[in-house]
């Protein structure tokens, strides 16, 4: 792949991004968004969260130790840190910290 073929791919996906970024404010300029895009702003974000917390439990042993402990602790870390301190930033970084000491902990034993 040449230089100048990454230089334009590079320039198309920016451009891509850009348009997806501004197309919503030319596309709604009043103030009142149609109520399906209002519903999908509300429900799309929590929906996703929940694919995610899915989708990394799928490859848990329930049948083996831990059995699933280690990601059940830094889920709940996750829900305590965020209704506590209501910061989504902080709540992912404790449960992420919390899930890293007890795999090097619970699993290396």
């Amino acid at each position: 792949m040449s230089y100048s073929s990454v230089i334009v791919s590079i320039f198309l996906m920016a451009f891509i991004i850009l348009l997806t970024r501004i197309l919503p404010f030319l596309l709604f300029r009043k103030k009142e968004l149609p109520e399906v895009l209002s519903y999908l702003e509300r429900n799309i974000p929590p929906l996703i969260m929940l694919l995610l917390v899915l989708y990394c439990l799928k490859e848990v042993k329930w049948t083996s130790a831990p059995y699933g402990f280690i990601e059940f602790g830094a889920i709940a870390v996750v829900v305590i840190v965020y209704l506590w301190k209501n910061n989504a930033l902080l709540s992912i970084v404790s449960g992420t910290a919390v899930y890293m000491f007890l795999i090097n902990v619970l699993a290396s034993t």
